[in-house]
């Protein structure tokens, strides 16, 4: 047996152009970074300000840096199947292999998902529920830096499939037997499981972490129906975190026992059972979509009310609301497979239980209307995210009815029909809820805004783009075109493909007026500053920490009146008030061990994938003996003194200041 397992030199695709071209130029772009890094002698910053932080604002933004990244991978390969479809129409063959085009297909899926949806809504989430519930940092600061790196470790290894063996050409669920060995003798299926174990597992500890923290670190006076809204539908996809991800874990380590062992828990011929997956993948599958939507619903709700100028209606529904939401969430799961054979009956039950979701779904878009009813909304890029929400994703909601009924399933549910709409809930939904936080809460994280003109210019783009790329699919799919095609030889269907190609094209320019945003924005950064504390006179605990928050969060954790503390602090007309005294505050340091370990473990399953089991021992031991030294040698304890303290605290005692007389 070959020291390196089964990789050898034939693994590296000399013979895709493509593929070489990409290689090329990511080699020569991290270069160019690590030149200019050299440059400005940012090294040590980079390392001890940021890789080893357990500061949960920098972790934030080093998962939406990742988010960012896997959205420019996930696009490319999304242009690439619009350009491939729109080419090879009337029998042509386009410009993509078949076998490389199903890899394309299968990790768009995986990366918009599991690499950049929740990375994203992670980062948010990071960046703001400590500063809403009054929190100096999350429960567990360690843990949170080392579910960072598995997260980045399972990025890594589906960037490495690209140029390093392969990727699945299963599709992004991997069904069996099409997953299995005697399908799929290569490496994809295994890259594919391997990065969402470790990715998975970063997850499940963040949803754990994250509950912890919010059930026991509130700020004193915070009842759980005075948390922001923001932190409660957060919450509730926590909770569907540690509830779901288990069952993914599970599903994949018996596919992994399959393929490496020769079980046979999904063969049929052998006393397994295919179904078996597809159950426990979708048990998993559709509670993770309500993980991606929640946190962005909250979103909306902050965004809303925050420029509308009043208190969200109906506070205590919106939470109800999501509280149905997610426990409905993980009963509807079948729907996906309502032409699997199940009953009659067993199909009825699945079919309303999905039409119920819409109910509490609807209560909550009723609530952001009667928030604006009558409000002075101030029409700026969050708001425009928003309400280019409310429309698209009541399309998309209205056509996931039409699914849940199992007769019409039938005819559309292996079509574009599909496709379009879950496109249309994913990105219509979460991935605009993602973008209007991220443009919103920007300035608390970084201390300036976002150039306002390039923002709406992206808005616009995305939205026209999305309607342009995603209606043509609905028709498609009533006129009988079903996914997964790489070629057509229908002349009715070219016009809605060239149309939907186009569309794809608008969004390019939408993610490119982004990245001009943001290129901008910090060239630009002095005279964008945030010089009021909160710049979009928000409701909840963040106004009362400086923009960018100090690194120990609060001089002195807050005491909790209101549920919109901002709002009644102005409505009792009260000047901002400095701390008399200070005492000295407890904070952990940073840390290279979540680093080590993800990188070990990262290592560890790349060792996986290609059978290089030495290699994989020393990375799984090298794991365990950087957390046996973390748990032995833990050097984490330090004290902010109260003049430091002071020094800061003048400076945002100036800030809120200024933001109380400029909202007068």
């Amino acid at each position: 047996m070959s020291l390196l397992g089964k990789l050898t030199l034939d693994a590296i695709p000399f013979h895709e152009p493509i593929l070489v071209g990409t290689f090329i130029a990511v080699v020569l772009a991290g270069l160019v970074v690590a030149g200019l890094i050299t440059k400005y002698k940012k090294w040590g910053v980079i390392w001890n300000d940021w890789i080893t932080s357990i500061d949960h604002k920098r972790l934030g933004v080093m998962y939406i840096i990742v988010a960012l990244i896997m959205l420019l991978r996930g696009f490319s390969d999304a242009i690439m199947m619009r350009t491939q479809l729109a080419a090879a129409t009337n029998g042509a063959a386009g410009y993509l292999p078949p076998e490389h085009y199903d890899q394309i297909f299968t990790a768009h899926g995986v990366i918009m998902i599991i690499f950049m949806a929740m990375p994203f809504m992670i980062g948010l989430m990071n960046i703001v529920l400590p500063l809403q519930i009054g929190a100096r940092d999350v429960a567990f600061p360690f843990l949170n830096n080392l579910s960072f790196w598995l997260t980045a470790g399972g990025a890594i290894l589906i960037n490495v499939s690209l140029f390093v063996g392969e990727f699945a050409k299963t599709g992004w669920v991997a069904y069996p037997p099409l997953s299995e060995l005697a399908y799929s003798p290569g490496v994809g299926v295994d890259y594919y499981i391997w990065a969402l174990q470790i990715s998975g597992l970063g997850t499940l500890l963040t949803g754990v972490n994250f509950l912890v923290t919010v059930f026991k670190m509130r700020a004193p006076g915070m009842t759980l129906m005075k948390m922001p809204i923001f932190t409660w539908t957060c919450t509730w996809a926590n909770i569907l975190i540690a509830a779901s991800f288990p069952i993914l874990t599970a599903v994949l380590a018996m596919l992994t026992l399959d393929r490496y062992l020769g079980f046979h828990f999904f063969t049929n011929a052998a006393g397994g059972n295919a179904m078996m997956y597809i159950n426990l993948f979708w048990a998993w599958g559709h509670p993770e979509v309500y993980i991606l939507i929640l946190p962005a619903f909250g979103i909306f709700s902050e965004v809303v009310s925050t420029f509308a100028g009043k208190r969200l209606f109906g506070y205590k529904s919106m939470v109800y609301a999501s509280g149905a939401i997610s426990i409905l969430g993980f009963i509807v799961w079948l729907h996906h497979f309502f032409t699997m054979g199940s009953s009659a009956n067993v199909n009825a039950f699945f079919g309303v239980m999905t039409m119920v979701i819409a109910v509490p779904t609807g209560v909550k878009l009723f609530n952001w209307l009667f928030t604006i009813y009558r409000g002075r909304l101030r029409i700026s890029t969050p708001i425009l995210w928003t309400l280019g929400f409310m429309v698209t994703f009541t399309i998309g909601g209205m056509t996931g009815v039409l699914l849940a009924i199992p007769g019409a399933d039938y005819v559309l549910h292996n079509s574009l029909f599909l496709i379009a709409h879950f496109h249309n809930t994913i990105i219509g939904g979460a991935v605009f809820g993602y973008l209007a936080g991220f443009v919103f809460w920007f300035p608390k994280a970084m201390g300036f805004k976002l150039d306002e003109r390039w923002g709406k210019a992206s808005f616009w783009c995305w939205l026209i783009g999305f309607i342009f790329a995603f209606v043509p699919l609905y028709v498609l799919g009533f006129l009988g075109m079903t996914r997964r095609l790489n070629h057509t030889d229908n002349p009715d269907w070219n016009i809605w493909l060239y149309i939907a190609c186009g569309g794809a094209v608008i969004i390019m320019f939408g993610i490119l007026s982004q990245l001009i945003q943001l290129f901008v924005s910090f060239k630009n950064r002095k005279a964008l500053a945030d010089t009021t504390g909160d710049p979009w006179n928000g409701h909840t605990l963040e106004w009362s920490t400086a923009s960018p928050p100090q690194y120990y969060n609060f001089a002195k954790i807050p005491q909790v009146r209101d549920i919109d503390t901002w709002t009644d602090f102005k409505e009792q007309g009260k000047a901002y008030q400095t701390e008399q005294s200070y005492s000295p505050i407890h904070m952990p340091k940073n840390t290279p061990t979540g680093v080590l370990m993800g990188m070990s473990l990262t290592l560890f399953c790349f060792a996986m994938i290609w059978h290089i089991w030495w290699l994989a021992g020393l990375g799984f031991i090298a794991a365990i003996t950087f957390f046996i030294k973390r748990c032995y040698c833990n050097d984490v304890d330090y004290y902010v003194q109260p003049d430091e303290i002071t020094a800061i605290e003048q400076a945002h005692i100036n800030q809120a200041r200024a933001a109380q007389e400029a909202s007068a």
